[in-house]
């Protein structure tokens, strides 16, 4: 079964740092990129930072100099590493594969991150 799964949310207070996985169960050279979103209570699913399959990056503006993704080819693992977070930044993230050969998109189970004093 083709699976995304995730890792390495919690709780942690303003100006902290959480790195997220997100673990695919493929090669990750089978999708042609990757991204996280997040998305907080009452809102709608927002890209935070995405790579291509060239490894070209991407990132929302709210978290432009904060955030980095990155990619372990070998592992197939995509990561998220947050610094300076915000009670802003506060949500479920998840992570996102578009797939090749229009197969379509794959989403972890998402993991929770907050930000709290």
């Amino acid at each position: 079964q083709v699976q995304l799964v995730e890792s390495g949310g919690g709780l942690v207070q303003p100006g902290g740092s959480l790195r997220l996985s997100c673990a695919a169960s493929i090669s990750i050279f089978s999708f042609n990129g990757m991204g996280w979103y997040r998305q907080a209570p009452g809102a709608q699913r927002e890209l935070v930072a995405a790579i291509s399959s060239g490894g070209g990056t991407n990132y929302a503006d709210s978290v432009e100099g904060r955030f980095t993704i990155s990619r372990d080819n070998a592992k197939n693992t995509v990561y998220l590493q947050m610094n300076n977070l915000k009670p802003e930044d506060t949500a479920v993230y998840y992570c996102n594969a578009d797939r090749r050969f229009n197969l379509g998109q794959l989403w972890g189970q998402g993991t929770q991150v907050t930000v709290s004093s």
